[in-house]
């Protein structure tokens, strides 16, 4: 799945706006791989895999598109 980087926080985790989606996905620090969250910048394209968790749908294995 693709989408682009909506909000970051300094706590580590952020939301994507879901190409052809309704509601925005969360994203953990820890779920990324070949990028380092402080190179992230709202506006981002992003490639993930979509996961499910204990509170919801989450986004795993981000990556930049």
């Amino acid at each position: 799945m693709e989408g682009i980087i909506k909000t970051l926080t300094e706590k580590g985790f952020g939301f994507i706006t879901v190409d052809g989606e309704d509601k925005d996905l969360f994203f953990h620090r820890n779920e990324l791989k070949g990028v380092q969250y402080e190179e992230l910048q709202v506006g981002d394209r992003v490639s993930f895999e979509k996961a499910d968790s204990e509170k919801g749908p989450n986004a795993v294995s981000v990556t930049r598109a």
